[in-house]
């Protein structure tokens, strides 16, 4: 009995001996700047090159990963909103359960409270609010979680029966999308304030931003969790929900502006197109698998997400409201909705001729008058990449002026009566079909309306 007791007096202190070497391991490696899980992701996932100069060959895991992606939202959107539809009612709902079960287990971990403080509380970083970058990755992360100034609101919305209330929709899905991200924040910093108290270190020492978050940060506080594997392996299947639903609203709006400006050709080869844009878009994405992807990514991401979308979400807002007319498009929305008091619209026209402006204007300028050369960690982008980043920001946002002249070049009369007739609505405008058209847009002549070189028809897919 009593060699017993001294057996098990003996493993306990092995073990408890064993955890402190552990623990001062990793405070070891943190200490020195690098974690261990940091340096898998730069040498065994990404097997990073030292700079973008070097390509390096292209990572065969990581391509297999991109083919893999693709081949599942190709086969997801195959049947178009048919087969999507079926498939989000998963990849949707999926990450709140995994969301929820992380929340619970981070909650009773040891060092949780001091996570939630530096997220929302005494410990949060309120001087980061003055930076520019802060807002602009803000709006960017709405417009991107919204598809606003992506295409996909347009696209997916077309598929909606003409009298779905719309208002009721827009409402519920940005109150969900904002709560969502709050809730996340608590699951996500509950566990890495868990990881703080492990490395003995502040929360944001720890709390790597964007795909540190992500893949380094987040995944490393995983592992020094009981049944570690579980929760890794539920974290990134979430991941992929994630990725797979925004992927799938974005390949829809390239299948769908080819189908409605092709309908004879391409309107019953739903799955051919999607195949071929879903095959075009894994070889474009192949240089960011290479030794150097992750700069491009990084690239990519600073200079095709933010300013493009701020600049483009603006021009929306203020064709809507000056040349379309904000009173012109309540009536649209009640044409679907039914009738609304003044009253009702006073936030929404407060927010289209004055808020919505003059938020975004400020932040694009702000964050273009701040702007920085961007950097992956220590490493700095050679002058060639700045200047290949701000030439995809130009290519991206060339196009709304070329169209602008092209529309104004093909209409007849004056320098005055081409800009106006560029600036008016095709006969056709109004409801597709003939039964929802009623008074307003009865017959097929020219609506008293202006609009911004196109607009989307109020149309019923189904």
């Amino acid at each position: 009995m009593g060699t017993s007791l001294q057996l098990s007096a003996y493993n306990v202190s092995a073990a408890a001996l064993n955890v402190t070497a552990e623990n001062q391991t990793c405070q070891d490696d943190f200490s020195a700047g690098q974690s261990l899980s940091e340096k898998y992701w730069d040498e065994v996932a990404l097997q990073r090159t030292s700079s973008m100069n070097e390509t390096g060959p292209v990572v065969w895991h990581l391509a297999l990963c991109l083919l893999l992606s693709w081949i599942l939202v190709g086969a997801a959107l195959f049947k178009g909103i048919k087969s999507s539809g079926k498939v989000v009612y998963f990849t949707a709902t999926f990450p709140y359960l995994v969301l929820l079960i992380l929340l619970i287990r981070g909650a009773t971990l040891e060092g949780a409270k001091d996570g939630i403080e530096f997220y929302i509380g005494s410990k949060s970083n309120l001087t980061k609010l003055a930076d520019a970058e802060v807002w602009k990755d803000a709006a960017t992360q709405i417009f991107f979680s919204l598809s606003i100034a992506w295409g996909g609101l347009m696209a997916l919305s077309s598929y909606n029966k003409f009298y779905n209330n719309c208002y009721q929709d827009s409402i519920i899905v940005c109150v969900t999308n904002c709560g969502t991200s709050i809730f996340a924040g608590f699951a996500i910093f509950s566990i890495l304030g868990h990881m703080a108290h492990v490395y003995q270190k502040p929360v944001s020492e720890v709390a790597n931003a964007g795909f540190g978050l992500a893949f380094i940060a987040y995944p490393d506080a995983l592992s020094k969790l009981p049944i570690s594997p579980l929760w890794s392996i539920l974290f990134f299947v979430m991941l992929i929900t994630l990725g797979l639903d925004s992927q799938f609203a974005g390949i829809e709006v390239i299948t769908t502006c080819f189908q409605d400006a092709y309908p004879k050709v391409l309107k019953s080869k739903r799955g051919l197109v999607t195949t071929t844009v879903c095959i075009v878009l894994f070889l474009l994405g192949l240089p960011c698998v290479t030794g150097a992807g992750i700069y491009w990514v990084n690239l990519i991401d600073t200079f095709c997400a933010g300013w493009i979308l701020l600049v483009a979400g603006l021009l929306e807002v203020m064709g809507l409201s000056i040349l379309y007319g904000g009173n012109r498009f309540i009536k649209d929305i009640e044409m679907m909705i039914g009738a609304k008091s003044s009253l009702f619209w006073l936030w929404w026209r407060a927010c289209w001729f004055f808020i919505t402006p003059v938020v975004l204007s400020i932040i694009l300028v702000w964050s273009l008058y701040t702007f920085t050369s961007p950097t992956y960690g220590s490493v700095a982008y050679p002058d060639w990449g700045i200047s290949l980043g701000w030439s995809m920001t130009a290519f991206c946002l060339i196009w709304i002026p070329i169209l602008a002249i092209w529309n104004v070049f093909k209409a007849s009369g004056g320098p005055w009566q081409r800009i106006k007739a560029a600036c008016s609505p095709r006969e056709d405008w109004g409801p597709y079909l003939e039964c929802h058209r009623g008074e307003r847009y009865g017959t097929r002549g020219v609506a008293d309306a202006n609009i911004f070189v196109i607009s989307n028809k109020f149309t019923t897919r189904l």
